[in-house]
């Protein structure tokens, strides 16, 4: 997939390309190269545990979908196709995370873009996400592509024994 973005410099319409592709990290080296960004997101994460908790939860439709620009993993979302009797079938995003040297680029949104685009054809109701209620840059990314906020997420850490 290519893009591009178009600038005006001195009077002058310059085309910056933004080569780019989005790809299904299927193997051990593509889902290992995603650590980077995965730890952005998700801080207490450590590299060697990355690759069997991604496995684990492949057995749940578990899926990551990555986007690589310049070589490096610039962006990612992991999601899962599920069905809720309050929603019926959706995909559910459970992580999405741009390197913080990448954000602002669009990235995060040509991958919204394809997961929405995933959604469809599978004849999903609905996408759906939680978000920290701090993360107001990605709330704006959500707001602007017609999502709604329309619940609190109330969750029970549970001591382990």
């Amino acid at each position: 997939m290519k893009s591009g973005i178009t600038f005006i410099i001195n009077e002058q319409i310059k085309e910056l390309s933004l080569d780019f592709d989005i790809f299904i990290a299927n193997t051990d080296e593509e889902i290992n190269s995603c650590f980077p960004v995965f730890k952005e997101l998700r801080p207490h994460l450590v590299y060697e545990d990355l690759l069997p908790q991604v496995r684990r939860q492949e057995s749940q439709s578990y899926k990551i979908v990555a986007l690589r620009h310049q070589g490096e993993i610039k962006s990612l979302a992991g999601f899962r196709f599920c069905e809720f009797l309050a929603w019926g079938k959706v995909i559910y995003i459970d992580d999405l995370a741009t390197l913080s040297t990448a954000r602002g680029s669009g990235f995060a949104n040509k991958l919204l873009d394809w997961v929405i685009e995933q959604a469809k054809a599978a004849g999903c109701n609905a996408v759906h996400l939680d978000s920290g209620h701090m993360r107001h840059d990605a709330h704006r990314v959500y707001l602007n592509k017609g999502f709604n906020i329309n619940s609190h997420h109330f969750a029970l850490t549970l001591e382990k024994c």
